[in-house]
């Protein structure tokens, strides 16, 4: 686990980074990115999921962002 603190000034701006990151880092294999979450530093028990990670039937998981309201897409990577 690696804890990154970052200022941004709400919930909506550090879920928008997190998304960002966790992607530029997918290629990581050491990197769980459907287990991404955020949380305010004084409240770290309180997370906030940022992609949807529900399982697909191909048994890759959603690609979409937590929350979605459509149907979950599976996710292209292998």
């Amino acid at each position: 686990m690696i804890h990154l603190p970052v200022a941004v000034p709400d919930l909506a701006g550090a879920l928008d980074l997190a998304r960002t990151l966790a992607r530029s880092l997918a290629s990581t294999p050491q990197v769980d990115v459907a287990s991404t979450t955020v949380s305010a530093e004084d409240a770290q028990h309180v997370r906030h999921w940022v992609f949807c990670d529900r399982i697909m039937p191909d048994r890759r998981r959603c690609r979409r962002n937590a929350d979605h309201g459509d149907a979950c897409l599976p996710n292209d990577d292998p």
